[in-house]
């Protein structure tokens, strides 16, 4: 499985635009998970050999990066902040809801592929706290009690 054409053009825009390959390593990963869904071994040793880097050099920026997706995640990212903010108005409660509802952890995907759970130390609603970001477009919903994750679920919030 070889870098799609269409895929290979845009990260060599990016490398034109960001001042090289160097600069454009984040936004090159950014651009494979925008294109798949997350960053496999294999896509990423691929845009290595393109960027002329090192897979492990690669490799550190994606798994620097939290939003970086380096194994494969549910149809619905949940993205829920464990800043300090959303703590002390009640993140814990809506962290243990949630975990409850899908019946899964952090870092992990619900058995139908459905959702994936992955907390997040900022999710820039500290004044919607606790708050987290749901969804392709990382709408943010807050503030949100442990009683209003069944909504978010359905998709009435």
């Amino acid at each position: 499985m070889t870098l799609p054409e269409d895929l290979k053009q845009q990260i060599l825009h990016a490398v034109a635009e960001d001042g090289g390959a160097k600069a454009a390593m984040l936004e090159a990963l950014r651009l494979v998970q925008q294109a798949e869904g997350w960053v496999s071994d294999a896509r990423l040793a691929q845009v290595a050999d393109l960027l002329g880097v090192s897979t492990a050099e690669l490799d550190s920026i994606a798994t620097f990066y939290s939003l970086i997706f380096r194994k494969p995640v549910g149809q619905t990212v949940i993205l829920l902040c464990d800043g300090a903010s959303c703590w002390m108005n009640g993140g814990d409660a809506l962290r243990q809801a949630l975990m409850d509802r899908l019946g899964i952890g952090f870092g992990q995907t619900t058995a139908d592929g459905r959702y994936s759970l992955i907390n997040s130390a900022c999710v820039g609603g500290c004044d919607r706290a606790p708050a987290l970001l749901i969804g392709p477009d990382r709408r943010l919903v807050g503030p949100l009690s442990p009683e209003g994750v069944a909504q978010l679920l359905e998709g009435e919030l």
